[in-house]
């Protein structure tokens, strides 16, 4: 009994990962998207809302049989996969009830479609090389808040009295500060007004936009590139070796094959007694 079950669960496990499943289930994310995207339109739902509904409930059964299957078929394997048990989270938020004051759940059912970067391997690479480079961004966070608290607290103390409205505390200067380190507006808005009353203010802004926006932020870049070209060369390798491992065996089995025809032309020339 013991095998057939163990029979069974890897022709589960089989099944669920055939090609062709994982691109119905993706094809039922897309559609499960656009469903839940009319759903926010009044004139499709006057004229479907129940259909909409309906659909939505059979796709969140199609996820549920999907991921009660894997269970069944990899038992604990299959909390041992990240990419597993965030499909599980997604699918069960839209199990949760969604009445009263757990009603702002039902907004969470969109996150369904982000099984999307599961599914898709090169939607999941990326996502595993920004996981790969959130220890190196830290060390850059904590340089830019530094380069902010200074600049902050400079510029509340230069610019404070006359612009009490961007100027006025130190979380009115970071906020104005990080509207002129994303260039939104920053000169109209900001820089031009200041420079009216200090003339020289124009020297601040420069450098602060030079060090933010163009020396800091684009270390960010630097770290998620560098982090995808890792996991590009460890994926490449993985290939190569996978494909040296591959033509290990077949060249193993020549191997073999060949001594066993050796040994039997040698007896078909052993003369018989």
């Amino acid at each position: 009994m013991p095998a057939d079950i163990a029979t069974l669960r890897r022709r589960l496990g089989h099944l669920v990962e055939r090609p062709a499943v994982q691109r119905t289930i993706t094809a039922l994310i897309v559609l499960n998207a656009l469903t839940l995207g009319l759903e926010t339109s009044a004139l499709a739902m006057a004229a479907g809302g129940g259909l909409l509904r309906a659909l939505d409930h059979v796709l969140l059964g199609i996820f549920v049989a999907e991921l009660l299957a894997k269970i069944a078929a990899y038992g604990w394997r299959f909390w041992r996969d990240p990419w597993n048990v965030f499909d599980f989270i997604v699918v069960g938020i839209a199990l949760l009830p969604a009445s009263g004051p757990l009603q702002v759940l039902r907004a969470l059912r969109v996150l369904r479609v982000l099984r999307l970067i599961s599914l898709v391997p090169s939607m999941r690479g990326v996502v595993e090389a920004l996981l790969k480079a959130i220890p190196g961004m830290g060390s850059i966070v904590a340089l830019l808040a530094l380069i902010f608290y200074v600049a902050a607290v400079m510029s509340t103390k230069l610019y404070g009295d006359a612009f009490p409205e961007l100027f006025g505390t130190l979380g009115d200067s970071a906020y104005t500060l990080f509207q002129v380190m994303t260039l939104e507006g920053w000169s109209a808005e900001i820089v031009r007004p200041v420079m009216a009353v200090h003339p020289q203010a124009w020297i601040f802004f420069v450098l602060f936009i030079l060090v933010t926006t163009f020396a800091v932020l684009n270390l960010f870049i630097a770290i998620i590139v560098n982090a995808m070209q890792e996991k590009h060369d460890a994926d490449r390798a993985q290939e190569l070796a996978d494909d040296k491992a591959r033509q290990d065996d077949l060249a193993a089995g020549m191997a073999a094959l060949r001594a066993e025809v050796a040994e039997l032309k040698d007896l078909l020339r052993t003369p018989r007694g």
